[in-house]
């Protein structure tokens, strides 16, 4: 409280040096400006804890001042105090629906002037202290929201996530009648990277290959981990051929990146891709990442390291 910094507002030279000196006194820093125009000149280039505005100035109606500061957001959480000779119920009531915190009529006690200064400065501290506390539970649940989507060990979205988006993408390629692709993706002989490597080694294995397969890819396209060693592309717009090259640029980086936790040890992907215009896509999502997974499958049982596109039978 004793550091609180005052922006000062009257034009009254003889009044505001006596005020000014009585509040620097008990320890309050004195901003002061002789008009409207200077006030919120000085709130754009400083800080303040506390306004003391007079009704009565050369150029704006303090009223007037007091209305632009609360519409503002940079100022509208600093009290405001009005200082005025006309005192009458009307006065005052235009005064606070201006905004205004508080209404003082002249002449005044320094003293009351003090203790309605620390009444503000009080409860603008418990304001401060609630959006300090709102702001921390924002942060929280944007964390939390983020944890429920996200793959803790890769980064990329979850099963859970990719499904909800998976339904939205569906229903608009089927609306628009755009094709929409989808890619399994599988780490070869994973299990082998664990017994050799250990467990820490094949987490960094799937962490690189995350970061590989989000290079790989458009922005507008989904990555998720789908499972253990297996990940899940949803390529929207794009038929088998557009498909086709990012499994092709994911297949030729993975087998030649030169992972950290397996040196000597060359890592490849498995890829299924199917297309919603070659499976008869309707409403049924599933049918289309089945068709995928169906792809793999036969990547995998052709000797690995490779794409297969599904071709319904």
């Amino acid at each position: 409280m004793a550091k609180a910094k005052i922006l000062f507002v009257e034009d009254n030279k003889t009044q505001a040096r006596v005020t000014k000196e009585f509040l620097e006194k008990n320890g309050y820093d004195v901003y002061w400006v002789e008009d409207g125009k200077s006030a919120i000149k000085s709130t754009r280039e400083h800080s303040f804890d506390v306004i003391i505005l007079d009704l009565i100035l050369p150029d704006l109606n303090g009223n007037e001042v007091c209305r632009w500061l609360k519409m503002n957001d940079a100022t509208r959480g600093i009290p405001i105090i009005i200082l005025t000779a006309k005192n009458s119920i009307e006065n005052k009531v235009e005064g606070l629906e201006a905004g205004a915190d508080d209404y003082l009529s002249k002449p005044y006690m320094d003293t009351e002037l003090n203790a309605r200064i620390y009444a503000c400065l009080r409860t603008k501290a418990l304001q401060d202290e609630l959006l300090r506390k709102n702001r921390q539970l924002e942060d929280l649940l944007s964390k939390v929201e983020v944890l429920a989507i996200t793959d803790p060990l890769t980064g990329l979205f979850n099963r859970r996530r990719f499904e909800t988006i998976f339904e939205k993408e569906l229903k608009r390629a089927i609306r628009h009648r755009t094709p929409v692709s989808c890619m399994m993706i599988d780490i070869d002989h994973f299990k082998a990277v664990n017994d050799t490597f250990g467990h820490r080694a094949g987490d960094s294995v799937l962490i690189e290959t995350a970061a590989i397969l989000k290079k790989s890819v458009r922005e507008i396209d989904l990555v998720a981990r789908w499972g253990g060693e297996e990940f899940i592309v949803l390529l929207p717009q794009s038929s088998s051929e557009d498909a086709m090259r990012p499994a092709s640029r994911i297949l030729e980086s993975i087998s030649g990146h030169e992972f950290a936790a397996t040196p000597g040890s060359r890592v490849t992907v498995s890829i299924g891709l199917a297309n919603s215009h070659q499976v008869h896509l309707d409403t049924d999502g599933e049918k289309l990442i089945n068709s995928a997974d169906i792809a793999l499958y036969d990547a995998k049982r052709r000797g690995r390291n490779r794409i297969e596109l599904f071709r319904e039978k």
